[in-house]
């Protein structure tokens, strides 16, 4: 008997496994506001040069501020001021001739800055001056948080493997940081797709309601209090959160995962399935090389199959979570204020969710997340020759590029977690989480490549995208297949993913005579 044979005797589709999606539905929904908060709260708005300690002549404060700014700050090729330049003294003749203002040098901002504050009253940028040549520091706001992030996905998927993931999941609560992938793990291999897509629509509720968060509080400090006051909820809700059966067997918990087996059963009405297991009998019900062993992240390169997957989903997520925050953490030159464009970025995430979930069942994981990703890449290639003047045409192509990636990132989360066995599915969650947030860490920096040639941030976007597609080709494909349980599993012919069919009338598992041996999980 497999795990998935449990499963389906006890529904693996039933009021359990909701209850446990509705559990995790508030922490899930405030991820977008952490990894996102940076395009609000280090926003930076219209800004000139303060001229207030230019001069204080008389004829100086006798001009109107019109003119005070004519004469004091140089314009650009649009007729705008500029942001970054002023000139060392008042140049008072170009009241009556601006021709030659060009050919007058200009000088770093001397006095500070004036902000345009009719967006936002208070961000990183204005509070510490973090624009023109001190820009780059700005975005290394966001670099910082992802690193942090990068380090937690190390760090809790080793010890999510080591002492569980409801264990594991309130600390990472307390720290504002959810790594809730247990939960896929109670679904059975019919509804496991359905469960991936449901889940990963709260990120896409939670990407609509930061967008409204943002729009009503204006004050970055204030902003960072609405979005995190949420997981105290998430700390309560922790306590009817069930422990991973599967994980607990693979690590000879079995008494506490016959107990969970059996809340699940009588929460499903199939108590009668229960009644004839015993804790006894779960034993040999994951199959594990050796239960006393701790695995570590060198397990995911000790032996050929592994390594090769490693390999291939760590450059695949780094592809996917680099491009998807490259667009993401870029809403504005698109014609539209930034809190239409989150919203509608986050709106189009949607839809897209939709088509994976048809997808993902009709066509399967490996074409679904090459696909998805490829499409991404065009996306950003087609951006890259349309001028900025044909704003709506950039801003639909941009959506859809949004969309596309969207779908390439909810992919490769209920993909990975069906890819690595059970004995280091944290840990290769963990080692792939932590190179998609190096990836995300790059990503805002990237963009000040711009300054050197404008396409160039795109140009990277795009190319990272279709290189990682490529690489998802090399994916072996997990459509209705058993989780493997063992690293042995994997090093079995064709990875050792074991083919299954679905019986429509009860949903039991009946593994296929070409799908090797029954112990590959």
């Amino acid at each position: 008997m497999k795990f998935e044979d449990i499963l389906a005797g006890i529904n693996g589709f039933g009021k359990f496994q909701i209850m446990i999606v509705l559990i995790q539905c508030i922490s899930r929904i405030t991820l977008p506001f952490h990894f996102l908060l940076n395009n609000f709260m280090a926003a930076v708005p219209d800004h000139r040069c303060d001229i207030g300690g230019l001069d204080d002549g008389e004829y100086f404060t006798n001009l109107t501020q019109d003119q005070r700014l004519s004469v004091s700050i140089p314009a650009q090729d649009d007729g705008s001021l500029s942001s970054c330049k002023m000139f060392r003294e008042p140049q008072f003749h170009l009241l009556y001739n601006s021709s030659n203002a060009t050919e007058i040098p200009a000088v770093p901002c001397q006095y500070g800055w004036v902000y345009d504050t009719s967006t936002f009253s208070s961000t990183l940028a204005t509070e510490w001056n973090l624009v023109c040549d001190r820009k780059g520091m700005n975005r290394a706001t966001a670099t910082i948080f992802f690193i942090g992030v990068m380090i937690g996905a190390a760090v809790f998927g080793v010890l999510s493997d080591r002492f569980g993931r409801k264990t594991m999941l309130l600390v990472a609560y307390l720290s504002s940081i959810t790594f809730g992938l247990a939960s896929v793990e109670w679904f059975d291999v019919k509804h496991r797709t359905f469960a991936g897509i449901i889940v990963s629509l709260d990120w896409s509720i939670g990407n609509i309601i930061l967008s409204g968060i943002a729009y009503f509080v204006k004050d970055w400090r204030w902003l960072v209090v609405a979005t995190t006051s949420p997981l105290f909820l998430s700390v309560i809700l922790w306590w009817w959160l069930p422990e991973s059966a599967r994980w607990l067997m693979a690590n000879g918990q079995v008494k506490k995962a016959h107990m969970y087996l059996e809340k699940c059963a009588k929460m499903n009405n199939r108590m009668e399935f229960m009644s004839a297991i015993k804790p006894e009998n779960l034993s040999n019900v994951v199959t594990v090389e050796n239960k006393d062993k701790k695995y570590t992240f060198l397990d995911l390169v000790r032996t050929p199959n592994i390594r090769k997957l490693a390999i291939c989903t760590g450059i695949v997520w780094f592809g996917v979570a680099f491009t998807y925050y490259g667009i993401s953490l870029n809403i504005t030159g698109f014609g539209l204020n930034i809190y239409l464009t989150q919203f509608i970025y986050a709106a189009i995430e949607m839809p897209s969710k939709i088509a994976v979930y048809y997808s993902l069942d009709l066509i399967g994981r490996r074409p679904t997340q090459a696909a998805t990703l490829l499409l991404t890449g065009v996306c950003i290639a087609i951006n890259l020759f349309v001028p900025a003047n044909l704003w709506i045409f950039r801003t639909i192509v941009a959506v859809l590029g949004k969309a596309t990636s969207e779908s390439s990132f909810t992919t490769v989360y209920l993909y990975t977690t069906e890819l690595y066995p059970t004995v280091v599915r944290q840990n290769g969650v963990g080692y792939t989480s932590f190179i998609a947030r190096l990836g995300v860490s790059i990503a805002p920096l990237i963009t000040l490549l711009e300054d050197v040639w404008k396409l160039l941030p795109e140009g990277i976007f795009c190319t990272m995208a279709i290189v990682s597609g490529l690489v998802a080709f090399l994916l072996p494909e997990t459509k209705n297949v058993r989780l493997p349980e063992t690293i042995d599993d994997i090093e079995q012919t064709t990875y050792g993913y074991q083919s299954i069919e679905l019986e429509k009338s009860d949903a039991t598992l009946k593994p296929l005579t070409s799908g090797g041996d029954e112990s590959g999980g």
